[in-house]
């Protein structure tokens, strides 16, 4: 039987394939304040901004190509049952190779209603006002916005809990609730942590491994140790 590796990954995993980070250090999202495009009540207040800050990080991902991170994960499969929940709300995992990604924080390429029962729908255009459901209501973006439930955690928490080896990359752990995912995984369970600028250096109850460098460098490197001891 495969030994199971869930892969919990954030906004470092994308960012180089040229995706902005979610939020930089003066709590700025592309020069927005994140409370203006990601929260219901922004969407409430204006709408059009929000629509059209989402239609043009929809733009950039369409442009946007996995990284040797992205790749090398999916190249795991080959020797291992690997699943991987993501903060990202991109679709380069995907597009690498990999065939098991939960979207925590849900997807850009798809678009939901803002009425019951919120169907979800393909989309790679451009999302304006009049764009409706089948039952005539508003599309948004189908993404976890703040104040908002996150739906699949605690799908994303059974995942995480049946893990032999843990890899969590790009993500400063600080987040929550996506922050807490990881304390799901039972006690002994060896943890690789890929991040330039790792925010912890030691996590009792678990054997925790520090790979101080970006995902598109750490990530293949580790891959790499990983198949060569499964053969």
């Amino acid at each position: 039987m495969k030994k199971k590796i869930v892969v919990l990954s954030g906004a470092g995993m994308s960012a180089d394939s040229g995706l902005r980070t979610f939020r930089d250090a003066d709590g700025l999202w592309e020069g927005h304040d994140v409370m203006e495009v990601a929260s219901p009540q922004g969407f409430r207040s204006n709408p059009e901004l929000v629509l059209g800050f989402y239609n043009q990080r929809r733009r950039q991902l369409l442009k946007a190509q996995p990284n040797a991170g992205h790749k090398a994960l999916a190249a795991l499969e080959d020797f291992y049952e690997v699943h991987i929940v993501t903060q990202n709300v991109d679709d380069l995992h995907e597009r690498a190779g990999s065939s098991e990604v939960l979207h925590l924080h849900g997807e850009l390429f798809k678009v939901r209603s803002t009425a019951p029962p919120y169907p979800v729908y393909e989309w790679k255009k451009d999302l304006v006002l009049g764009n409706l459901c089948a039952q005539g209501h508003q599309l948004r973006p189908h993404i976890v916005w703040f104040g908002e439930e996150v739906p699949l955690l605690p799908e994303a928490a059974s995942i995480t809990s049946l893990a032999d080896i843990l890899i969590v990359i790009g993500t400063s752990l600080q987040v929550y609730p996506a922050a807490s995912l990881l304390y799901y995984a039972r006690h002994g369970t060896t943890v690789y942590f890929i991040d330039p600028k790792p925010t912890i250096d030691q996590l009792p109850n678990y054997e925790l491994h520090l790979i101080a460098k970006k995902a598109s460098e750490g990530v293949p490197l580790l891959v790499s140790e990983l198949l060569t001891s499964s053969q």
